[in-house]
């Protein structure tokens, strides 16, 4: 905004100017000032925004109130217009110009909390005044509202010279005043003296840009006339947050104390103040405000260098103008938007609060719950279990479950078919050798003794054994991991219920785990028992094994240099078998293929048996045994858990009331905004 003075002003200040030097007093100025001012003109009931649309004020009341209401602890800004300076730029000059009272003053930081100004012009010249703060009002008068504004502070902010982010709001109705709110916040002090935090100046950083940063907010910068204003602290602060400068303006305080330069200050505007400046002359000592906008008004008019600034530039007239037209034109802009926002925060949390569980009252009414969340919950289970769906837990691989058991039953077959695949370790055939000279008897020779072959097998079972019952305590320690997320997942609204159905879980996973541990020791059993196979698969391997019995007994009896033997995918050492005779050999080596050809067979069924066992029993575990185990830990006479469902937790009873309270808010702040809408329809009618 490029202001310059008119032509009119230079050659009205000419005269005025040929015998000033920058060597006149500050006092001879004011004496010339005080002779000016005889008093003719009368201000003592003059407003100092002279024309107001009552259009307007709706506006005002409207945000007023939804300021009130606390609608901005919902996210919802509103436009405000922020005041901001260092320590002793003036601001609570500027303050008390505005709303004609006195503020509080003292050395150092004399606003400790955010001050909310409400002030509004009316008839009555009798003023209103009251705090409001900590939940309660205060009436005051002009007489008390320095105290009772200290007073309010320390009960806020403690006594002391700490600073709070609660806000003080004082409503001002007075004769004269702008239809204005205004948050005053701390002045910025860059050490801190006795008796103030160590990190002050972070905290006060903290609340004006707290205050400043929305887009909704206006930016009232005060500042010296008496100091270089690129290296003020509040200006450095806007310029963080509102880069282009669009939402900052500028006032310039004791203009009367530092003249020179000035005009090249405001009107080279090095700082990029978006909104212009306006320069002010603070009151002094215990002038009254219409003695003070008098002589404020000649200081401008006649001062031989403040008298070139521009008339649209001074005064806290048009101070006042010029924030009410800010004031009205943002609130304006951005009256629809925060419709907008309070119907889009109303609905959301109108869908929040239908989604809760309903608080219940009776018995019946938990059984109800409780037989809902036994269904979600089997459904929840056959999906991830039996079905192999898994759009409930998308992202956590652990609950894809048919994935992760089919994952841990190929592990428990690769670790079964490693027995398998081992046969060519050890010296070739000499177990079955020490098997067989045991199992000699008195008969045929020849003949292939069958205890021979049962006692290798069993060793081999034995080998084998811990494994079946290691993979069911996996599985039902994976399966219970499922049951109890699935479980507490349903009935995360009922943390009463959530410790029995946890009870449950572990209970219910111990009986079927004792259960599978009997199943597959059983099966392991079944195995030495007896070699038994309708697999026709096992004649094949054998046959396909035994067609290298002729190679064998050549590199046996023919001395062979090689000493070696490949039989299919095994490869043998069998130098040392040449000491054995070729009848024994040949009873070995059939045994031996036998038991490779029968392991294969073993191995499988373990592998099938175990599938079937396992599918069984997740069957049974979704079917029927979780909801029975589960009712008879509840209905017992120690459980009581279906009781417990009607004690609502507090978490979501905290929940359900933040979630009515917020709605109450948006809805009132939703009709204080729908009457605004309204009274503003009518004036275009």
């Amino acid at each position: 905004m490029a202001l310059t003075a008119t032509k009119s002003s230079a050659s009205k200040s000419a005269s005025k100017r040929r015998n000033y030097s920058s060597s006149d007093s500050d006092d001879d100025y004011s004496s010339m000032v005080d002779e000016g001012a005889s008093g003719t003109l009368d201000l003592h009931h003059t407003p100092l925004v002279s024309k107001y649309d009552d259009r307007i004020r709706p506006l005002l009341n409207c945000v007023d109130n939804l300021r009130h209401l606390k609608v901005m602890q919902e996210g919802i800004q509103l436009p405000t217009i922020v005041v901001v300076g260092d320590q002793s730029s003036g601001k609570s000059s500027v303050l008390e110009s505005l709303a004609r009272i006195s503020l509080p003053r003292a050395q150092g930081i004399c606003t400790r909390v955010p001050l909310i100004m409400r002030l509004q012009h009316h008839s009555d010249p009798h003023p209103q005044l009251h705090l409001e703060y900590n939940n309660k009002s205060v009436v005051t008068d002009e007489t008390r509202i320095e105290e009772d504004i200290i007073a309010a502070t320390d009960e806020i902010a403690g006594n002391g010279k700490g600073i709070s982010h609660t806000p003080l709001t004082l409503i001002l109705k007075k004769r004269g005043v702008p239809d204005l709110t205004m948050v005053d916040l701390p002045g910025i002090t860059g050490v801190p003296v006795h008796g103030q935090p160590e990190d002050i100046y972070d905290q006060i950083s903290a609340i004006i840009t707290e205050y400043i940063t929305p887009e909704e907010s206006i930016i009232l910068n005060v500042l010296s006339a008496s100091v270089d204003f690129s290296t003020c602290e509040s200006i450095r602060m806007s310029q963080r947050v509102d880069v282009t400068g669009q939402r900052t303006l500028a006032v310039v305080t004791k203009a009367d104390k530092n003249p020179e330069g000035l005009l090249e200050k405001v009107t080279s505007n090095d700082v990029n103040v978006g909104l212009g400046y306006i320069c002010v002359r603070n009151r002094v000592g215990k002038e009254s405000y219409e003695e003070a906008r008098i002589k404020e008004a000649k200081l401008f008019e006649i001062h031989p260098l403040l008298s070139l600034v521009d008339k649209s530039m001074v005064g806290v007239p048009v101070l006042a103008e010029k924030l009410v037209e800010i004031q009205s034109t943002i609130i304006s802009k951005c009256l629809p938007d925060i419709v907008t926002k309070i119907n889009e925060k109303l609905t959301g949390y109108v869908d929040q609060l239908n989604k809760l569980p309903r608080k219940m009252t009776s018995v019946a009414e938990a059984m109800t719950a409780f037989m809902r969340i036994i269904g979600s919950v089997k459904e929840s289970l056959r999906k991830i279990l039996i079905r192999g769906e898994f759009e409930e837990y998308p992202d956590v691989k652990s609950m894809h479950g048919t994935a992760r058991l089919s994952e841990m039953l190929n592990e428990y077959f690769v670790k079964l078919q490693a027995t398998a695949d081992n046969e060519g370790n050890g010296f070739f055939l000499m177990e079955e050798i020490r098997v067989l000279e045991e199992a000699k008897g008195i008969g045929l020779p020849n003949f292939l003794p069958r205890a021979a072959f049962l006692t290798i097998l069993n060793r081999k079972v034995n080998g084998i054994s811990r494994m079946p019952v290691e993979f069911v305590g996996n599985l039902w320690h994976y399966i219970e991991d499922v049951l109890i997320s699935v479980l507490l997942r349903h009935s995360e609204n009922y943390p009463p219920l959530q410790s029995s159905m946890r009870r449950c879980a572990h209970n219910l996973m111990a009986k079927i785990k004792v259960a599978s541990v009997n199943r597959v020791t059983e099966m392991v059993e079944m195995e030495k028992m007896t070699d038994y196979t309708c697999n026709p698969e096992y004649t094949l391997i054998w046959q396909k094994l035994m067609s290298h019995e002729q190679a064998f007994l050549e590199a046996i009896i023919g001395q062979s240099k090689s000493g070696k033997i490949n039989i299919e995918w095994l490869s043998y050492e069998v130098e040392h078998l040449r000491k054995y005779g070729v009848d024994v050999v040949k009873q070995a080596f059939d045994m031996k293929m036998r038991m490779i050809a029968y392991w294969k067979i073993v191995l499988r069924r373990m592998v099938d048996c175990m599938a079937l066992h396992m599918l069984f029993s997740i069957q049974n575990l979704v079917n029927r045994d979780m909801e029975v185990e589960i009712l008879e830990e509840l209905m017992s006479p120690h459980g009581g858990g279906i009781e417990r469902m009607l004690e609502e937790a507090p978490m979501l009873a905290g929940k359900r009331d933040k979630l009515n309270r917020s709605i109450q808010l948006l809805r009132d702040s939703k009709e204080v905004v729908a009457n605004v809408i309204d009274q503003i329809a009518a004036y275009g009618d």
